[in-house]
């Protein structure tokens, strides 16, 4: 049964039971800081888990894109290794929010084992937790008491966090018989090779307050994954995921590619194929859902995965880009079910070519890099330092065990202690995962005062000024009962106009006032999903809870900030069209002087690509179409193709549909009512912000005339500085660098005849030392041309040494040494020769034998420090 099918088939079985399917996340989590990559199939589920968000079911199912390289989950340097480890994988998953639980759950993964999945009931062994006896009496319904296996909280109990939904587990494993071990129950099977775990129940039954304190939740939840190659590899009958249909096709392309043999037995080769199979995948599927390698982060991990799978390509005899050769097989296999791979195929090969390239050029840098680094660790500590041994490794991909061999090999060793403690702090960079208020239950102070108030109705679609009633006041971390003169503070309304900061969007101005008070709005928040604050200063009378006042939104301001972000809509559906299909909002700002747009792209756009997006908004906003919203089910929207939504974003039930016909976006932002009123367009930068993501900047209305009129300005201030016309400028522009250009060969020119001419006379003046010619004396040149002089005095001499001093100003010094090669032979070196004057003039250097500098913080030592180098040689 193919990968495909069994996929199929398990989506099938749950929806027929009630479970609306509900499509893969990316594997980019957009809205959750705490996780790197999504990794679970509940992540998207998150806050229906926790309580803070609704469905419009209460039943789902889905076959989740999960990566687990980074952080918790890092088991990167086995994949390749093991039978059963990967970068990337599929979770098929079944959940209830408050529906169904344990007995229901067990019935359903019964089921399915059987009827879907075809496997053989009696090689089935179920584990509970140790203390769910309830779940344990489910089980005896389907299998012999015998089978049940009680595990400890270790192996069977779930948590989400520190804090937080919790509870018990129920795993399914299956014998794969005696072969695999000689283990006879699942207590016995360390491996966990016979006893293959490929299902796993999740009872979330409690909320974990602290480590010694469990409630009751209200509703508990089932959430269950179940991998998809585990599965096809019992169903396929083989011994390990990469021999399961999709992998094994990715190998036999790597095989067509390569022209190399894949042996499973090889233990040298094969994991090279297995490595290459698996990271392409997880690139390929990274790269469609907007990530891309880079220098930070999620970028920086998948530059260490493809780093690792170059590395393994070398061993199949690759020395140029490969990964994009194997790409067409993975879109034949699973490009229908996710049709992101088929959409950004090009732009995925693109990106996988571009980082190959770079690090093909890195590893033939590697090369030499390492024979300095065994040549330096030779001629002092005899020891390789953890930090070249860390650069090696992370960036020239060479293995810490190599490096161990290539150190013994050279009688060396290696700062192990030191590798470790930088290997430590980049697996903390790569986890980047900070706590917020997700995990921790009940840290936000707001998320009571919304359970007793209840939620802030918003009027600002419709109104900007409306009569409200004060609810909430809050200053310096805690709610308080009033507000006097000159106080900062933040208030809380039953009702108002003011947009609270979201989306990218700024929050709105303005004022909330009475007969009796004055408070100035200088920005709106939103703490907690449901209460919207109103941050300012109170400039006159007392404000208390339970006033009757008036909220105001600064009109103005709004009307730019509506503009700007009906703009934006305009601006992506431009890039769309110009760029590819393959553009995705990576972030936004609109306020009301300008709007910045982040999106997903490779490379910089051109000048005419940039022209053609302005254009294409600026057509738009003339045609001067409506500016419609409305509400839908978000169960309505996931059917349609023609509304754009933003992967990660966490969505109600009902959604807000941005439509101006061809244009339609999700979005819970204040717009104009017609494109017309945005005025103009203009894009004021282009710019990189990392690796994958562009950033637009952009202006309009007014705001956009301005920029072309400070343009025009600056065009005619220079033209007006060169005596021209803006029209003939760039003629006369193209004059003055001819002109230039030549001043500068002449100047170039006469500084080579200056320099020889000071080299003839200082080389007259050299004097003599054990028959060693030398000058050491102050040089009559700038410190940028220290070095041409030195050279051209050493010419003249054609034998010697050369050491000259040059004030560097502000009280500082460069001094240089140059020896010819015939006395480096008599074992004077200039390294030598500068380590032993460079203290004079307080500071340090180094070099080779021919060649060595230092910058010195004491230019009045100069003379003294070369007067020192005669005795030098003397001593020689």
């Amino acid at each position: 049964m193919k990968s495909a099918v069994i996929r199929k088939n398990y989506l099938t079985y749950f929806q027929t039971n009630g479970h609306t399917i509900v499509p893969s996340s990316p594997v980019l989590p957009h809205d959750d800081p705490t996780l790197l990559f999504t990794n679970a199939g509940m992540n998207q589920f998150k806050d229906v888990f926790l309580g803070k968000s609704k469905r419009s079911y209460v039943r789902a199912c889905s076959s989740q894109k999960c990566i687990r390289v980074g952080g918790k989950h890092n088991d990167l340097d086995n994949v390749g290794h093991t039978r059963r480890h990967l970068t990337f994988f599929e979770m098929l998953g079944n959940f209830s929010f408050g529906d169904y639980f344990k007995e229901e759950a067990i019935k359903f993964a019964w089921e399915v084992a059987l009827k879907v999945f075809e496997f053989d009931g009696d090689r089935i062994w179920p584990s509970v937790f140790e203390k769910d006896d309830e779940a344990f009496e489910i089980w005896k319904r389907y299998v012999p008491e015998k089978r049940i296996v009680r595990l400890g909280e270790k192996d069977n109990f779930w948590a989400m966090g520190d804090t937080g939904p919790c509870g018990p587990c129920s795993e399914l494993l299956y014998d794969r018989g005696s072969s695999y071990s000689t283990a006879s129950n699942p207590y016995e099977d360390a491996s966990g090779e016979r006893f293959l775990e490929f299902w796993n129940l999740v009872f979330m039954q409690y909320n974990r307050l602290d480590a010694k304190t469990l409630e009751n939740l209200p509703k508990p939840s089932v959430d269950t994954g179940s991998g998809l190659e585990r599965v096809a590899l019992l169903k396929q009958g083989v011994d390990s995921v990469f021999e399961t249909d999709v992998l094994r096709a990715l190998i036999r392309k790597t095989e067509e590619v390569s022209g190399v043999r894949y042996k499973e037995e090889d233990h040298t080769l094969a994991p090279a194929f297995r490595v290459i199979s698996d990271h392409m995948r997880c690139l390929a599927f990274a790269i469609a859902d907007g990530v891309a390698p880079g220098n930070t982060d999620r970028g920086y991990v998948l530059r260490k995965v493809l780093r690792r799978a170059v590395r393994y390509g070398k061993m199949l005899g690759f020395e140029k880009p490969f990964l994009a050769s194997v790409l067409p097989a993975l879109v034949e296999e699973m490009g229908q079910d996710y049709p992101e791979l088929q959409a950004n195929a090009g732009r995925i090969a693109e990106i996988l070519t571009v980082e190959e390239e770079s690090f093909f050029r890195t590893l033939r840098r590697g090369g030499s890099i390492l024979k300095e680094v065994i040549e330096r660790a030779s001629e002092s500590t005899k020891t390789i330092s953890g930090e070249d041994a860390f650069k090696l490794k992370d960036t020239y991909g060479l293995p810490f065990d190599e490096i161990l061999l290539l150190a013994k090999d050279q009688n060396l060793q290696v700062d192990s202690l030191r590798f470790e403690e930088l290997e430590e702090e980049a697996k903390e960079r790569s986890r980047g995962q900070k706590k917020t208020h997700q995990q921790i239950a009940g840290e936000n102070p707001f998320e009571k005062f919304l359970h007793e108030k209840g939620p802030t109705q918003f009027t600002g679609y419709q109104e900007l000024t409306s009569p409200a009633k004060v609810i909430g006041i809050f200053k310096d971390g805690s709610f308080v009962p009033s507000l006097s003169p000159e106080e900062e503070g933040e208030i809380i309304l039953d009702k108002t106009p003011f947009y609270a900061e979201m989306g990218g969007q700024v929050g709105d101005r303005g004022s909330i006032a009475s007969e009796s008070l004055s408070f100035q709005v200088t920005d709106c928040k939103a703490p907690y999903k449901g209460v919207i604050s109103h941050l300012g200063k109170l400039q006159s009378g007392t404000v208390s809870i339970g006033m009757e006042v008036t909220a105001s939104v600064d009109a103005g301001r709004r009307v730019k900030i509506q503009n700007n972000h009906t703009a934006t809509h305009l601006l992506h559906w431009a890039l769309e069209n110009v760029l590819g299909k393959h553009i995705k909002q990576a972030g936004s700002v609109v306020d009301d002087e300008r709007l910045r747009f982040d999106f997903t792209h490779h490379k910089a756009l051109t000048k005419e690509e940039i022209r053609t997006i302005e254009d294409l908004v600026n057509d738009k906003i003339r045609e001067n179409n409506p500016v419609k919203s409305y509400e839908l089910s978000y169960e309505a929207v996931q059917k349609r193709g023609d509304i754009k939504q933003f992967f990660g974003d966490k969505y109600d039930a009902e959604v807000r549909v941005i439509d101006i016909d061809f244009s339609k976006e999700l979005c819970g932002g204040t717009h104009t009512s017609r494109s017309g009123n945005i005025g103009a367009f203009r894009i004021s930068k282009e710019s990189s912000i990392a690796s994958g993501i562009r950033r637009i900047e952009a202006v309009t209305g007014s705001a956009a005339e301005n920029f072309g009129r400070e343009s025009e300005d600056l065009l005619e201030t220079v033209a007006e500085k060169l005596k021209s016309q803006p029209q003939k400028l760039l003629t006369r522009v193209l004059g003055l660098l001819e002109e230039n250009a030549g001043l500068s060969k002449e100047l170039k020119e006469l500084k080579r005849e200056k320099l020889d001419l000071a080299a003839k006379d200082f080389a007259a003046k050299a004097e003599t030392v054990k028959g060693i010619a030398f000058v050491a004396e102050k040089a009559p040149v700038t410190s940028a041309d220290l070095r041409p002089f030195a050279d051209a005095l050493l010419e003249k001499m054609r034998s010697g040494v050369v050491v000259l001093g040059v004030d560097a100003g502000e009280g500082k010094c460069q001094l240089i040494a140059k020896v010819s090669d015939d006395i480096v032979k008599k074992g004077i070196k200039a390294s030598d020769i500068i380590q032993k004057i460079a203290p004079i003039v307080g500071g340090s250097g180094g070099g080779r034998e021919q060649l060595a500098t230092c910058g010195g913080k004491d230019a009045s030592k100069i003379v003294e420090a070369l007067n020192e180098v005669a005795g030098i040689l003397e001593k020689a």
